[in-house]
């Protein structure tokens, strides 16, 4: 029988824009469903009120410290995978998959469980007001429960970003976000529905409010899950990499991740840290206003960032199968286009935060608020507003420069010195101005803020461009192949649209392997009674 013809994914004339945006805009619309699937939790959310948002930010970032770290680490996964792609090594993709799998598993037992029972302290030395401290509480030990979904999903979302079939993980993430949206409705408000919006109550459900909304988000992560990893077992894919043979751990792909992995497990969780410190303690220490406040600016600037994380790990991909094929010089092109059209969004991104920065924030701020509370929210977001425009352009640099780091396997040197940099600049600074500075408010820390952005932008493109990662090898050089599968037909091309094609057969050749089975097997049965 013969196999499946598909194109090479190595095209080196091909438009570089095309490839980029071939290649990018799958990753970027699963990072912007993503952010609009935050951004409606915490609209509904704020229906609530003003604490339960400040509860949800709070206990979301510090959840998600941990959870940093294991990203950061399973972020190679796509590295390892796309340059062993690049030199024509596809073979040994699968392994780095399921290492990445078993590395989620382990990080949950050992560092998220534990975690859980230690957040109520970390909330409380804050200072933070009991209810809220009951209720952020609350909100992140049921993340963090459900953490090892996330986290296994993510390996998988690498792989398949690697081996250039960003469509998968869209529908998985789209499909994900429905799920999780119709669930928290439903979970947050019970049988009362949101009659503001027509939306009516399911007749005994209970309204667990902020509860209800982490247990749709685990809900949903569970969706994300499933769609990659039948996808990944299917026949076809097993065809071309053997994923299914490969699900025994791997001690030396999970070296391979841990050895390169670790500097942006570090720079990933060091970061979520600062940040968590930032807005928890410094901001915080101004009170519930400047914290529901905060929260609603962070909300937006994920809209404007995640949109360039996808570039940023479109770039990861491209610069790593580029690299693997011996061409640095496409590598470089690649990154640069990526950098281009991170850059156009995010501008955009910041006119918008000042021409409309009093409607922003005042979306956020719902329930039973005073006028009075509404009032002094809104002015202090939209101050905050100011201040992170200012950063958004330089923000895109520094996203997509660090994946084109990734993707060239250059991970210590941007690892250290980012961790450097949050310590010294967006935690130190703007503790200093906090205490030197009290009158300037919670505009001190967001001083800080800027500046480590503006440091770390900096940073990194010139890291990047001074090409010191031309040294570093992960794959034979030159893209020289390395042994094959005896049947397995080369990776698919970058295409988007063929992505989605081939996800649709992946899951009927499934399904139709499945059914035969179970056929087989009950007819088995039959003939043993």
């Amino acid at each position: 029988m013969s196999t499946p013809e598909f194109k090479s994914p190595l095209q080196p004339g091909r438009s570089g824009i095309r490839e980029v945006w071939s290649q990018a805009w799958p990753t970027v619309a699963t990072m912007t469903s993503y952010t609009v699937m935050g951004f409606v939790d915490a609209l509904m959310v704020a229906r609530l009120g003003p604490l339960e948002v400040a509860a949800q930010g709070n206990g979301g970032i510090w959840s998600f410290n941990p959870i940093a770290f294991v990203f950061g680490m399973l972020t190679v996964v796509n590295t390892f995978v796309a340059q062993n792609v690049g030199a024509g090594r596809r073979d040994q993709t699968a392994r780095y998959g399921w290492a990445g799998v078993w590395l989620a598993v382990g990080a949950w037992l050992v560092l998220l469980l534990p975690w859980a029972a230690v957040l109520p302290f970390i909330f409380d030395a804050a200072g933070h007001e009991p209810e809220l401290v009951e209720l952020e509480t609350e909100y992140a030990t049921i993340l963090l429960f459900g953490g090892v979904l996330l986290i296994s999903g993510k390996a998988m979302s690498h792989w398949f970003f690697g081996y250039q079939r960003p469509g998968v993980i869209t529908i998985s993430a789209v499909a994900a976000n429905v799920v999780n949206v119709v669930a928290n409705a439903i979970l947050i408000f019970g049988e009362a529905g949101i009659p503001e919006l027509g939306i009516p109550g399911i007749p005994g459900t209970p309204a667990l409010g902020l509860a209800g909304a982490a247990i749709g988000t685990v809900i949903g992560t569970a969706v994300e899950v499933l769609v990659p990893l039948v996808v990944f077992l299917g026949p076809r894919v097993n065809r071309e990499v053997g994923s299914r043979g490969n699900w025994r751990p791997d001690f030396r792909a999970m070296r391979d991740l841990l050895r390169l992995g670790w500097p942006a497990s570090l720079q990933f969780g060091n970061e979520m840290i600062c940040w968590g410190l930032f807005v928890t303690v410094l901001i915080g220490r101004f009170g519930t206003d400047h914290l529901t406040a905060a929260w609603a600016v962070i909300r937006y600037m994920h809209l404007s960032f995640m949109p360039a994380v996808g570039f940023s790990v479109a770039t990861t991909s491209l610069v790593g199968k580029w690299i693997g094929a011996g061409r640095p010089d496409i590598a470089v092109s690649r990154a640069r286009i990526a950098l281009g059209l991170a850059v156009g969004y995010m501008s955009v991104c910041a006119i918008g935060f000042l021409m409309f920065r009093d409607s922003l924030v005042g979306v956020f701020v719902g329930g039973d608020t005073s006028p009075e509370t509404r009032a002094a929210i809104v002015s202090i977001g939209a101050t905050m507003l100011v201040w992170a425009a200012l950063f958004q352009t330089m923000d895109a640099v520094g996203i997509v420069y660090s994946g084109a780091l990734r993707g060239a396997g250059d991970t210590v040197w941007p690892g250290v010195v980012s961790s450097v940099l949050g310590w010294v600049l967006l935690v130190g600074l703007g503790w200093l101005l906090v205490e030197a500075a009290p009158g300037l408010s919670s505009v001190g820390p967001w001083i800080g803020a800027t500046a480590y952005i503006l440091a770390f932008g900096i940073v990194m493109a010139v890291r990047f461009e001074r090409q010191a990662w031309r040294g570093i090898s992960l794959v034979a050089e030159g893209g020289i192949p390395g042994p094959h599968l005896p049947a397995g037909p080369a990776a698919p091309a970058l295409d988007g649209a063929s992505s989605y094609r081939d996800l649709a057969d992946d899951v009927a050749d499934s399904t139709r392997t499945g059914v035969s089975d179970a056929v087989r097997e009950v007819e088995d049965r039959s003939r043993g009674e």
